[in-house]
């Protein structure tokens, strides 16, 4: 069933961002989808288990479909509907990666990325809300998904020295607390992709 429900969010996310470039000039090449269990080899190298990725190698989103639909079951446990705009927002969160490389806009930071990729999810939610596709309780879902993948707080030793090797090396791979993360998508969903790359119109 997640399954499903990410072809056709892969299908409506190819739509809308097709659309976007086309208005600005410009052609979107859209990534392929490729579900894996466990791990499993990519261009751009191994793809781990529990996880999801955009590899511009060979321009193909991956994902660990255990773990996505693991995502859909918790976010439905939690709030009591069926949970599968959390696993759509994983997937909507990965094609964000890919609008933004293939209009070659890379941030000098790890966390600058992964920020506008949440805010280009959320710009999906928004359309989606606007062409009546969302069901009850998908925007909660959403943010429940947003919520949950935030960055753990880390653990500091109170050694100066240990403690700023430890940061840097949480901030090269920072998507962002889960306070950060709620409000990059709800920017998107307010103000569409606009909102998150000015050359487009909302």
């Amino acid at each position: 069933a997640s399954n499903r429900k990410i072809a056709m969010a892969g299908a409506a996310l190819a739509d809308m961002w097709t659309r976007h470039f086309n208005a600005l000039g410009a052609r979107f090449v859209v990534p392929d989808l490729v579900r894996y269990r466990g791990g499993t080899l990519s261009a751009c190298g191994a793809m781990r288990e529990n996880n999801a990725g955009y590899c511009p190698g060979d321009n193909t989103i991956y994902f660990d479909e255990i773990f996505v639909a693991g995502q859909a079951k918790a976010a439905a446990r939690e709030l009591g509907t069926d949970g599968d705009m959390a696993a759509v927002g994983i997937i909507a969160h990965e094609m964000g990666h890919a609008v933004a490389i293939q209009l070659g806009i890379r941030a000098t930071s790890n966390y600058g990325n992964e920020a506008l990729a949440d805010c280009l999810a959320g710009a999906f939610a928004d359309e989606s809300k606007q062409d009546g596709s969302l069901e009850k309780g998908d925007i909660e879902e959403a943010f429940f998904g947003m919520a949950s993948a935030g960055d753990p707080t880390p653990e500091l030793t109170g050694n100066s020295r240990m403690d700023r090797r430890i940061l840097r090396m949480v901030s090269m791979h920072a998507h962002g607390t889960r306070e950060q993360r709620t409000a990059n998508f709800q920017r998107g969903l307010n103000g569409g992709a606009g909102a998150c790359i000015g050359q487009f119109r909302s």
